[in-house]
C-alpha cells in the first residue's frame, strides 16, 4: 500500500472527530456552515502540509528494516580496524564488530553471527 494512502487512512479518525465536532457546533451552538466547512478544511489541509515532514515515519517496508536475522550474510565495511574488535558499517548502519582476522579500516567483511549487539565478521 503506498505510503500516502497509508498516512491518509491514520488520519480518518481525527478527521471524524473533527467533523462529529464541527457539526455539534454549527448544529448545537450556530457555528455558520461554511465557517464549519472551511474549519474541517483547514483540519484536513494541515495533515497534508505536515505529510512531507513525516513520510518516513509512515515508511515500513520489511526491506528497510534491519534486525539480527537480517543482517546474517550481509556484507559491510570496516569503519576502524578491526583486531580484533572495532566498528563496521552494514547496511547504513554503524555497528560493534570483532574479527577472528585482523581487517584494515575501509576492509570489507561480511558478517557470520552475532551474539548481543556485536556482530562476528570474516574479511
Amino acid at each position: 500500500m503506498p505510503v500516502l494512502v497509508r498516512y491518509a487512512l491514520l488520519q480518518l479518525p481525527g478527521w471524524a472527530l473533527a467533523s462529529g465536532l464541527l457539526y455539534a457546533a454549527w448544529s448545537g451552538w450556530g457555528l455558520s456552515g461554511p465557517l464549519a466547512l472551511g474549519g474541517l478544511a483547514v483540519w484536513i489541509a494541515k495533515d497534508f502540509v505536515l505529510y512531507p515532514f513525516v513520510r518516513s515515519a509512515y515508511e515500513l517496508a520489511p526491506s528497510k528494516l534491519i534486525g539480527p536475522e537480517q543482517l546474517i550474510g550481509r556484507a559491510g565495511v570496516a569503519e576502524d580496524a578491526l583486531s580484533p574488535s572495532g566498528h563496521v558499517r552494514v547496511g547504513g548502519e554503524r555497528w560493534r564488530a570483532e574479527s577472528s582476522d585482523p581487517v584494515p579500516p575501509g576492509g570489507r567483511v561480511r558478517v557470520r553471527s552475532l551474539r548481543g549487539l556485536t556482530l562476528h565478521v570474516e574479511p
